[in-house]
């Protein structure tokens, strides 16, 4: 992509973002949703100002999503977390086996071999944490309880999906797997998230108190997202995703003295690189794959996410909040039908269904939890995350 093309392509994303997203609250809905939509309008769908696979753009919405769960961790109470860890735990799993197993049925109903429903199956897995994470701060609810039960599930959620992911894709490669060998990539991809949060919960408070002590311009910005971007890099180099690296270190860094200081400070970078993602994964949508198939595949997938939610046992907590928080799926569904299609166990036809139920999911999700939540009373907001892509009141940063 040459300079001009991509100062366009930057210009367009914003533009779309700002302008899709304040139509988007003007009617009442989450502003991530006018973003995804702006996608549409300026991506492989629409005017094709901006190209979502070019390395550029993937680059920096990659870095949108990073700072996201950033602040979306600086914004958990890990203590809270911790709490509804097995109600979290128990809608992560649920909400992994219902719609593997629905999608594995479907690809044994059509006739698919084994292999290709498994793929089927597992593509349906995953949650987009990022957008769950920004529906819910957009709207005023990421204090709930029924929020940290999402968030929480949905990172176990990502987690059970990269195991799923090494798994297959070693298998369909052709490649063998001993117990021992299923047994290292569970323990490295759980072990990665209990290690990051209790070292880091030891350097972290070092860290702040360096950087109180040498006091350098705007030192506790800097310092806190090399320090996420280390974790999100950690994190990705031992086989776990990115995204987790960095909500493990907005976890650990809310936990320290400067945590709400800090989460004020990257808010401006946030509103920078956050809409980037939003409206990359709009622009990839491609109406020209819609197939019957997608539906299907997506209704299996909504359906299995919104029973999970069932499993919470906490009395007075709306079940289906918890249910429609983790329909989104995202990139790691994305990357099971790129390596279907790529292995060739996945048709053009199925990678395309696996594509739509992706974009369905998406689009779903925004409103729903909108329509849930419209009689809640919101939890506690903090200024960070709730205006990533919008201005911040004038007295964000005094408060």
């Amino acid at each position: 992509m040459s300079t001009a093309s991509f100062l366009i392509a930057l210009i367009a994303i914003f533009i779309a973002a700002k302008v899709f997203g304040e139509i988007a609250e003007r009617l009442g809905q989450p502003a991530v949703l006018g973003e995804l939509i702006g996608g549409v309008a300026i991506g492989v769908s629409g005017l094709r100002l901006v190209d979502p696979h070019d390395v550029t753009i993937h680059l920096l919405s990659e870095l949108g999503v990073i700072l996201l769960l950033f602040v979306i961790g600086l914004e958990t109470d890990l203590k809270k977390l911790m709490q509804v860890g097995g109600s979290a735990t128990a809608v992560a799993v649920i909400g992994v086996a219902l719609p593997l197993a629905g999608g594995f049925a479907f690809g044994e109903l059509l006739g698919m071999s084994r292999m290709v429903s498994l793929f089927l199956g597992a593509s349906l897995t995953a949650t987009s944490v990022g957008i769950t994470a920004r529906v819910l701060s957009d709207l005023g609810h990421l204090k709930d309880d029924a929020s940290q039960i999402i968030l929480g599930a949905a990172v176990v959620d990502d987690i059970i999906g990269l195991v799923l992911l090494t798994i297959v894709g070693t298998l369909a490669e052709g490649g063998a797997l001993t117990v021992l060998g299923i047994g290292r990539i569970v323990l490295i991809a759980f072990g990665f998230v209990l290690l990051a949060i209790v070292i880091g919960s030891q350097l972290a408070p070092m860290l702040i108190r360096a950087i109180d002590r040498i006091k350098v311009a705007r030192g506790l910005l800097f310092a806190s997202i090399v320090f996420a971007l280390a974790l999100a890099y950690v994190a990705q180099r031992v086989g776990s995703a990115i995204i987790i690296g960095s909500f493990a270190a907005g976890l650990v860094l809310a936990r320290t003295h400067r945590g709400k200081d800090i989460c004020r400070e990257v808010h401006d970078v946030s509103q920078f690189f956050v809409p980037i993602f939003f409206v990359a994964v709009g622009a990839a949508i491609d109406f020209r794959t819609i197939n019957w198939m997608g539906f299907a595949l997506a209704a299996i997938g909504i359906v299995g996410k919104v029973l999970a939610g069932f499993v919470v046992w906490r009395k007075g907590m709306n079940r289906l909040v918890v249910g429609a928080g983790m329909i989104p799926r995202g990139e790691v569904g994305l990357i099971f039908a790129q390596i279907g299609l790529s292995t060739r166990l996945l048709s053009a036809e199925l990678y395309s269904a696996v594509t739509v139920m992706i974009m369905i999911t998406t689009f779903v999700a925004p409103p729903l939890l909108r329509r849930l939540l419209a009689q809640e009373t919101p939890g506690e907001l903090e200024s960070g995350s709730a205006d990533i892509v919008m201005d911040a009141p004038a007295d964000d940063a005094g408060s």
